[in-house]
């Protein structure tokens, strides 16, 4: 029995194709996939399924902790993890924009779950670090994702975590030299 691929407006003729047709069609002439990919990844389905399992991230977030969002939620966990960070380095971290990333900060240190202290290595920037309240929050939020992660991990394995990793990498640099 064979799966239907999704069928969206606008998509070429073999986006309407079953993932058995597009398994076993010949490869597209252009340079080969990394090893261990077949050609049938090769049609978005990498982009479209890392949006969909960061949406479906978000919501698990939002039926978890209603009152943050991913983003939030994210930045929360990482101080969590690593402590006093600076705002470079939290953007180094999450790729945010500048101005979204001030937006996230604003809002978590209104309702004091953050702080903003000048550096004391370097007076123009500022170390961001969890007040108690947002300590407790980062706790909470952090305990979710990594059990939901772990639960993933147990059916996937190492090998699938270092290969996901490793696809992450490569697109993460294929995109910043566009």
């Amino acid at each position: 029995m064979s799966e239907k691929s999704p069928t969206y407006r606008n998509a070429s003729p073999s986006a309407k194709l079953t993932t058995t047709h597009l398994a076993n069609r010949p490869p597209p002439k252009g340079p080969s996939p990394p090893e261990g990919l077949c050609w049938a990844l090769m049609r978005l389905q990498l982009i479209f399924g890392i949006h969909r399992a960061t949406h479906r991230i978000g919501l698990f977030i939002q039926r978890h902790a209603p009152d943050l969002t991913q983003a939030e939620a994210h930045i929360l966990c990482h101080l969590h993890e690593a402590g006093d960070t600076s705002i470079a380095d939290l953007h180094r971290a999450f790729a945010h924009k500048r101005s979204t990333l001030t937006s996230v900060l604003d809002r978590l240190d209104a309702r004091g779950l953050v702080k903003r202290e000048t550096s004391p290595k370097d007076r123009r920037s500022f170390t961001i670090s969890l007040t108690r309240a947002g300590a407790k929050k980062a706790a909470k939020i952090h305990a979710q994702l990594e059990s939901l992660e772990a639960a993933v991990l147990r059916r996937c394995g190492r090998p699938a975590l270092q290969a996901f990793d490793r696809l992450i990498r490569e697109l993460e640099h294929a995109a910043a030299l566009d």
